[in-house]
């Protein structure tokens, strides 16, 4: 795993953003994973490595969050921001490396042509969304972790109920018990888990005070402000509507969901298939909003869809 940054170009100048960088970085097969609302890129170690034999991931900060920037204007926190900052890096990481010396024959140059797949928690999967939906768009399949196209205010709320001021935490174990309860809804974590989340959810500051890697201004503008990227449609009244945007989504989807999530319902599930019949659907049990992606199976998941493998009772079914 390599740590990596460079500046994007947002509304009121240059930020830095970071990333971790898994596998061969001259791997054309490219997986871009974004994270939730306050969380970071170390959310996906776990499925980064599972991948980084077969796939370059890449796993991206998004600004005000882990090791990027924090924004001096804090109306920059937005999902035009967020979708420039994406395309950015998409740019970066898809750039065929120099050509060589001598000339490759033909097949070899189809072999090395990139192909991009994007996993997106929450947050990130809006933003993997509104990237598909876009034409043109360099996303080959989407994985969606539990969101939709539509989110209910209750939940949307619920996410924000931590965010909007400085979380300080005299001792780790503070730290640990806030983040035990606020992520009790990511489902059942080990230990070690449980230790790797908080281990990368929490710096310490010069005075050694712990606090929260992410800066507070990020959950004060949206949801409650409309953004320009999010298009407002009929029901907006009853939460973000995003409709219009899924029927514009022409690559194959994988969609994970918390069996108890209250951010992704099962009727928005159904609506999603009833619009999009292929759209694939994994339900998690004893898991909320999100499912961690620590798990081997919401992993497996993950991984069989973006390396187009079949599960092993289908391969059954296939060879039987």
């Amino acid at each position: 795993m390599k740590r990596r940054n460079f500046l994007s170009l947002g509304p009121s100048g240059f930020h830095r953003l970071a990333y971790t960088e898994w596998g061969d970085a001259d791997n054309p097969h490219v997986v871009v994973c974004v994270h939730g609302l306050s969380r970071n890129s170390r959310d996906f170690d776990h499925l980064a490595q599972a991948l980084s034999n077969r796939c370059r991931v890449v796993c991206m900060d998004v600004v005000g969050r882990g090791d990027s920037a924090w924004l001096d204007d804090k109306s920059g926190y937005s999902f035009s921001t967020y979708l420039s900052d994406a395309a950015a890096l998409i740019a970066r990481v898809t750039t065929p490396p120099r050509e060589p010396r001598f000339a490759l024959p033909a097949w070899r140059r189809r072999q090395a042509a990139p192909q991009l797949d994007w996993v997106g928690t929450s947050m990130g999967g809006l933003i993997g969304m509104l990237l598909a939906a876009k034409e043109g768009s360099p996303i080959r399949r989407l994985v969606l972790n539990d969101v939709g196209p539509f989110v209910p205010w209750n939940g949307l709320f619920r996410l924000k109920g931590h965010l909007g001021r400085t979380r300080s935490f005299a001792t780790l174990r503070d730290a640990q018990a806030f983040l035990r309860q606020a992520c009790a809804s990511f489902g059942p974590l080990t230990e070690n888990q449980w230790d790797h989340l908080v281990h990368h959810s929490v710096r310490r500051d010069e005075k050694g005070v712990w606090q929260l890697r992410f800066d507070p201004a990020i959950g004060r503008r949206w949801p409650t402000q409309p953004d320009p990227e999010l298009p407002i449609g009929p029901e907006f009244l009853r939460g973000i509507d995003l409709w219009t945007v899924w029927n514009a989504v022409r690559c194959p989807v994988l969609v994970l969901r918390g069996a108890e999530s209250d951010v992704l319902l099962q009727g928005t599930v159904e609506e999603m298939r009833r619009r999009k019949p292929d759209t694939q659907v994994i339900e998690f049990a004893g898991v909320g909003h999100v499912p961690a992606l620590y798990d081997a199976a919401q992993i497996d998941a993950v991984r069989r869809f973006v390396l187009d493998e079949a599960s092993v009772t289908e391969r059954r079914r296939l060879t039987a």
